[in-house]
């Protein structure tokens, strides 16, 4: 096994070339010459030298940081490393598949990974192949952009049971992420209960209720939809601890659980007393998405919406001012069969308001429980500062605090919030930041390797990275499994089986 770190390589001994013609292209890891003709001091000029910069992660924030770098700097080189396979992140596995036209953006983002000035290397883990500072040694520049890959537990009793899972897990099965790929939830009971209000919340509710005949266009995985087309769920409770004035899902995902077909909606009006006149000084996304809660909670249907609910087959209810304490067990103890649920009452005003226990306790029997209180970011090394409270990397404006030249972008830098379009500005923002740096040479001067010391140190460590092309022709045999079954494509699991069919 190689050292774990190469300092020994001297970038002066890296080969110096002269300038290229005015007008041409600047190729990759030229420095200027000194007055004699000879390699003279390396000093950074945007227009006489590549910027090498690294971004880990191909999620969202990866790809737009890159395609911003690209746009703004038509010199400088992006090499992407991601430890999945497989390129895109969360559009890929965590997207719902009844959502295709939010992973429209896919195709944006393989124009930037075809650029020649960006690379992917796939199956490489950041952090485990090669640490932070290998990176910073190989490039001008290093971008965190690797998200929030870890859920919030519940941290309370019965947590562990057999029937309890969080909903990361639950959507990276359903949508082909390798490491879900055995999870196998048990839908044999009649109700399951989704512990929190956001909108992976609505995902996993809607997946779940959705007649699976409406699934079997989209990319679900086969093995996910085997599974629900055996489901015994009935009815999905969406559990939150303060009201419908603090829900976190937005109104497309509400109006799609409200039209959802073969089932009805279970709403309290008790829940909604008052609420009429509390909205009218909320913002006015607010204020939409509240006002069709209460005209659902509250309002009689229509004759045809009326006939269309008396058919349903299956429910789902959102129970607010409720609080999980406990995961009640089955009378063997061998797995979930209920949740025991604080109720709640809110203090304080606005974004301020908070859940507070009355005292009052009430059990809901189940045999599923989804978490979904949120994601977390893990860090990523020990040379990288991290807020275990906040689960991000504490940074200013995207400069990672006291280390230059390392900056952050997306979950990783502002928490787990937000969608794809908040990421996109936000990205943007961390890119910007970047060249500025680079603009006022606080980034490191003279010529870096980039990706040809990074893929020899990887070559050294028995680690072979998967190249954009490589994943094209993934790409392509997936779609060719999905079109027997009319499907947009049949996602590939197993890592092991995606490498042979690449020769390795």
């Amino acid at each position: 096994m190689a050292p774990r770190c190469w300092r020994w390589w001297h970038w002066s001994a890296w080969p110096r070339t002269r300038p290229p013609p005015a007008g041409s292209t600047p190729s990759r890891n030229r420095a200027p010459l000194g007055l004699d003709g000879s390699a003279g001091r390396p000093q950074f000029s945007t227009q006489e030298q590549t910027p090498q910069i690294c971004v880990v992660g191909s999620g969202p924030a990866g790809f737009y940081t890159a395609q911003h770098l690209l746009k703004h700097h038509t010199g400088a080189h992006v090499d992407i490393y991601e430890k999945q396979l497989v390129p895109f992140g969360l559009v890929r596995f965590g997207v719902a598949p009844d959502h295709p036209e939010v992973k429209n953006v896919i195709n944006t983002f393989t124009q930037t990974a075809r650029s020649d000035r960006c690379a992917f290397h796939g199956n490489v883990v950041v952090g485990r192949d090669v640490t932070v500072p290998e990176l910073r040694e190989a490039y001008h520049a290093v971008v965190l952009s690797y998200g929030a890959e870890d859920h919030q537990a519940l941290e309370i009793p019965g947590e562990e049971l057999p029937g309890v899972c969080s909903a990361r897990a639950f959507v990276g099965w359903y949508n082909g992420l390798p490491e879900n790929r055995e999870l196998v939830p048990d839908l044999s009971c009649d109700t399951a209960v989704i512990l929190g209000q956001g909108n992976v919340a609505l995902d996993v509710a809607r997946i779940l209720l959705t007649p699976p005949e409406h699934l079997e266009k989209t990319d679900i995985t086969e093995a996910a939809l085997g599974v629900l087309r055996q489901s015994r769920v009935k009815t999905v409770w969406i559990v939150g601890r303060r009201g419908p004035l603090q829900v976190a899902f937005t109104i497309k995902e509400l109006r799609e659980m409200i039209q959802l077909p073969g089932t009805r909606p279970i709403l309290d009006p008790a829940d909604f007393l008052g609420l009429q006149d509390r909205i009218k000084e909320v913002p006015r996304p607010r204020k939409r998405l509240t006002e069709l809660l209460l005209r659902t909670a509250t309002e009689k249907p229509g004759v045809e919406e009326a006939a269309r609910q008396a058919l349903a087959s299956r429910a789902w209810g959102l129970r607010f001012f409720r609080s999980p304490q406990q995961v009640l067990p089955s009378p063997d103890g061998r797995r979930a069969a209920g949740i025991r649920l604080a109720v709640t009452t809110l203090e304080g005003v606005g974004e301020a308001t908070r859940a507070v226990p009355t005292g009052d306790m009430e059990d809901l029997p189940c045999g599923l429980v989804l978490s979904s209180v949120g994601y977390k970011s893990r860090p990523i090394d020990p040379s990288v500062p991290f807020d275990p409270k906040l689960g991000v990397i504490p940074n200013m404006e995207g400069r990672v605090v006291d280390v230059p030249g390392l900056y952050c972008s997306g979950w990783v830098k502002r928490g787990p919030t937000g969608v794809i379009t908040t990421t996109m500005t936000d990205s943007f923002l961390t890119s910007q930041t970047l060249l500025q740096d680079l603009k006022a040479g606080l980034l490191p001067s003279g010529p870096r390797p980039g990706s040809s010391a990074i893929t020899a140190l990887l070559s050294s460590r028995g680690v072979r990275p998967i190249s954009f092309s490589d994943w094209e022709k993934l790409d392509a045999e997936e779609v060719s499994r999905g079109q027997g079954a009319g499907k947009p494509r049949e996602k590939l699991l197993d890592p092991q089986e995606m490498l042979r069919l690449l020769g390795r």
